[in-house]
């Protein structure tokens, strides 16, 4: 017998995908398998390590405790939304330019939350930034490095 399937219409970086999807799918599940965006990824599946971050509406949300329906119709951004092309997002590049990347499992959903604090406060400091990633993991960088580079792209925004 078929799971039944409910209309869902996802605006994912700018760009409408109308699908059907059973109601206990979750939005990772969705943006990954559905659409191929598989630079979100599953870490925990409880929505405790961050890697599954994607933003919804100016915020950062957990895609994997988010069933996709619940997202029906919302702006998604995802990690592939922030590079213009073949040329990358200034949080990306700061990402990489200070060395804030090991294995890169976690760093979408860290430049993702990142991405939502610059938006709300353009100089955040050292504290401020600490405490806004305190939901997302990483088990290689000890954060020190993703720290300066939030930081350094904020400072080089300050010049401006």
């Amino acid at each position: 017998m078929r799971s039944k399937t409910y209309p869902l219409s996802l605006r994912v970086n700018g760009v409408v995908h109308k699908l059907r999807v059973e109601a206990h799918r979750t939005l990772l599940e969705v943006l990954r398998e559905d659409l191929g965006l598989t630079g979100v990824k599953e870490g925990c599946g409880r929505g405790e390590c961050g890697s599954c971050t994607v933003i919804i509406e100016g915020r950062p949300v957990k895609s994997c405790i988010l069933l996709a329906l619940q997202a029906d119709g919302q702006p998604i951004t995802t990690i592939e939304g922030l590079a213009q092309g073949e040329k990358l997002d200034l949080l990306q590049r700061a990402f990489i330019d200070h060395g804030a990347i090991q294995c890169g499992f976690c760093t979408p959903g860290m430049v993702l939350t990142a991405r939502t604090l610059l938006a709300q406060k353009a100089a955040p400091r050292e504290g401020e930034i600490r405490d806004y990633l305190s939901g997302n993991l990483c088990r290689c960088t000890g954060y020190q490095k993703i720290v300066q580079a939030i930081q350094a792209l904020a400072e080089e925004g300050e010049k401006k």
